[in-house]
Formats: C-alpha cells, sequence, structure tokens
C-alpha cells in the first residue's frame, strides 16, 4: 500500500492536521457545530502518535498550537505555551507508559489525564498572575471524560491491530 512508510504517513497527517486546524473554525460555522470541544488539536496528535513516529509526534506537539495562533491568533499566548506543555507531557507519557504498562488504552488515558491535569495548574498560574483573563475550564467536564474514553479506545484499537501486524504504530 502506498501508506506504508512511515514518513510518507508522517508528512499525509502532518498536512492534515495543519489543515484541520485552520480550517476547524469556518467549519464550525459552516456546520454550526462547536466542533473545537472536540479537542482538535489532541485527535491530530493520537494520529501521530498512533500512526507515525514518536520524534513526529514531538513535533506536531510544539507545531500545531504556533500554527493556531499565527493563523487566527487563537489560542492568546500566554495559552498556548501551557498547550504546549500539556501535549508534549501527553506524548512524552505516553511512550513512558507504554513501555511500563504496554496497554494503550490506559497508557493514553493516563497520560491525557495528567497532561490536562498539568495543562490546568498551568492556566491556573496564568490566570491568577494577570497574564490572562479568562475561565480556567472552558470545556465542560464531561465532554472531556469522554473525548479522553474516545482517544484511549483508539489506541487500544491501534494496539490490536498492531498485534495482528496490520498497523506499524508505538
Amino acid at each position: 500500500m502506498i501508506f506504508t512508510s512511515v514518513r510518507i504517513r508522517s508528512i499525509l497527517i502532518d498536512v492534515f492536521a495543519l489543515a484541520f486546524i485552520y480550517f476547524i473554525p469556518a467549519l464550525s460555522n459552516f456546520l454550526n457545530l462547536p466542533l473545537y470541544l472536540s479537542e482538535p488539536m489532541r485527535l491530530m496528535l493520537i494520529l501521530a502518535i498512533a500512526h507515525t513516529t514518536r520524534f513526529n509526534a514531538y513535533l506536531l506537539a510544539l507545531v500545531m498550537p504556533f500554527f493556531s495562533i499565527a493563523i487566527s491568533g487563537h489560542p492568546l499566548i500566554f495559552k498556548t505555551l501551557p498547550m504546549v506543555v500539556e501535549l508534549f507531557l501527553n506524548v512524552w507519557l505516553f511512550f513512558l507508559l507504554m513501555k511500563k504498562l504496554k496497554e494503550p488504552f490506559f497508557s493514553m488515558l493516563i497520560s491525557i489525564l495528567v497532561s490536562k491535569l498539568v495543562y490546568y495548574g498551568l492556566k491556573y498560574l496564568v490566570i491568577v498572575t494577570g497574564l490572562l483573563d479568562m475561565e480556567l475550564i472552558s470545556t465542560p467536564v464531561y465532554i472531556q471524560v469522554v473525548m479522553m474514553a474516545i482517544f484511549s479506545g483508539y489506541m487500544k484499537a491501534v494496539g490490536v491491530l498492531k498485534d495482528k501486524g496490520k498497523v506499524i504504530s508505538y
């Protein structure tokens, strides 16, 4: 298959990720749905973790928030930096936990949960210092929990396929 090369998959996922981030505001308006609540950057990061290289996942964790701020002015720079830390931590923890647990569902679930807690801690600091004037939690917690379950379930599904030799991933 043409997408068997990790390099080609990486390039395709990177291009798709940046295009998706670019078009998410327009798609949200067009569909009259708040698609940003589905955590589009994390979705792209999960795809990169599952189907490309660790390096590529780290690269997307860095590039996506800055790309978003460059094209749309959102999020604000003081929210972008905690987002980068969150996404980097998500990647790092996933691979660390996979070595120890060898279980993609729980490795992803824990890595998302811990990275979110760190993100909210950093965001809180930015808010109390007066650098940002916004709510601490803007996406309802129940939506975040549902998305964590979906992303973790996807990693489990990819892991099952990997065990059957169908997908080369993490």
